[in-house]
């Protein structure tokens, strides 16, 4: 198999972990080639627009597991292949050079053995900061079950370490990939945890103190591939973040890749309820919600017309309607249509005067959701009172604007508008 195949095969085996996008890391080398931004890379921007991209590859398909959901996994018939050390990183500083790429993600199938595939991984990422000078970002997959010297190691060369913790309980870890155990993924989650907490405590004595994957750690969790509910995953991320002190829980719909009876028999992937967790974990990071409060076992889904702080206003219509110029920051983030930066600029501009909708609308709040949750100098802009039992239905599909300037609310808005 030529270099090419190689490449072309274990880039696409690679395509299913979501997890890969950079941030928060400021490696700086002297004299170094490549840099890894704050903005981040892979699918990112940066301040200045640019578009960073990031090399996506496999070290090796091959894996000794046999887990029910994965492409590699031991007894599907496709072809294998595995990169040397070198090769990945005569790889990624070729694709640097000629300016496809400026960092790295790089995970693997369990080849041989966890410790043999970690020293390999180790090996190529040492090899692109030793010996090829580059600082660019890196991402490298942490595999379970590895010593925690490589562990360790890793970290000194990676921007952003991960281990998959994959399934959302035991018991379909269990089902799904017996080989797994949770204590081997939770374990090194756990090392990276101190050693991220004792490196910045080192950085605060001294700027001298040797970096340990600066931009922190992260894990992805499948969707749809076992049968727990939206609220107990929501409710791990939330325990992940708090105990393990992640950067970021990424979610992956479950793509039906391979035939198993142990599966779900899927039309097609849950893209939707992917996107409604990643909403709600938006809310468990930056807008101050808990998920008991978004989801109990009464309410243990997501509704998929609806992002999740519009249905948890909806439940709780006592809290509405809001004075804008009067309310404390932490309760803009509780209204539909006002988000982190215009909750920001609200609390800025009332100190000059009193805000009113016109004034609202220039600082960002989607009226055509927030109208029907707020005031604005005691005045209430909805058409119906928040507790009409049809408000729902006019967040889906709102009536005729009552001005010729406001936009009518269609379903794609409603989901990629702001929270």
């Amino acid at each position: 198999m030529t270099l090419q195949q190689k490449i072309t095969l274990l880039a696409e085996s690679a395509r299913y972990d979501a997890s890969c996008s950079s941030s928060g890391s400021d490696r700086r080398h002297s004299g170094a080639l490549g840099h890894a931004l704050p903005a981040g890379c892979c699918h990112s921007w940066s301040a200045d627009g640019r578009c960073i991209s990031l090399l996506k590859i496999l070290l090796s398909n091959a894996c000794v597991y046999d887990c029910a959901y994965c492409v590699n996994r031991r007894s599907n018939d496709l072809p294998r292949a595995t990169l040397s050390a070198g090769e990945v990183a005569e790889l990624a500083i070729n694709f640097y050079k000629r300016n496809y790429i400026e960092g790295l993600f790089l995970s693997s199938g369990v080849w041989r053995s966890p410790d043999e595939t970690m020293a390999r991984m180790l090996e190529a990422v040492r090899l692109l900061r030793d010996t090829h000078r580059f600082g660019g970002y890196i991402h490298l997959k942490v595999v379970p079950g590895a010593d925690p010297r490589l562990v360790e190691a890793a970290g000194r060369y990676a921007d952003r370490l991960s281990v998959n913790i994959e399934l959302p309980s035991e018991a379909s870890l269990k089902q799904l990939a017996p080989e797994k155990e949770r204590k081997a993924i939770l374990a090194p989650m756990g090392q990276m945890r101190e050693l991220i907490g004792e490196a910045r405590a080192e950085r605060k004595k001294s700027r001298k103190a040797p970096l340990f994957a600066p931009a922190g750690q992260s894990t992805q969790l499948i969707v749809g591939a076992s049968p727990e509910s939206d609220f107990q995953v929501l409710r791990l991320a939330e325990s992940l973040y708090r105990r393990m002190e992640l950067k970021r829980v990424y979610y992956s719909a479950f793509v039906p890749v391979c035939r198993d009876n142990r599966l779900p028999a899927l039309v097609e992937p849950p893209l939707l309820r992917e996107h409604r967790l990643y909403q709600a974990d938006w809310l468990l990071r930056f807008y101050g919600f808990a998920a008991a409060e978004l989801l109990d076992t009464e309410h243990a889904h997501f509704d998929l017309q609806l992002d999740p702080k519009a249905c948890w206003a909806l439940r709780h219509r006592e809290f509405f309607p809001v004075e804008v110029n009067r309310a404390d920051y932490s309760t803009l983030l509780r209204v539909p249509g006002i988000g982190v930066r215009s909750a920001q600029r609200i609390v800025q501009a009332r100190r000059v005067g009193p805000l009113d909708f016109d004034g609202l609308k220039k600082l960002g709040v989607v009226l055509k959701r927030a109208r029907y949750f707020v005031t604005a100098k005691g005045r209430y802009l909805g058409e119906t009172d928040v507790q009409s039992l049809d408000l729902k239905q006019r967040l889906i599909t709102p009536p005729e604007p009552v001005r010729p300037r406001a936009v009518q609310l269609d379903l794609f808005s409603a989901i990629s508008g702001e929270l």
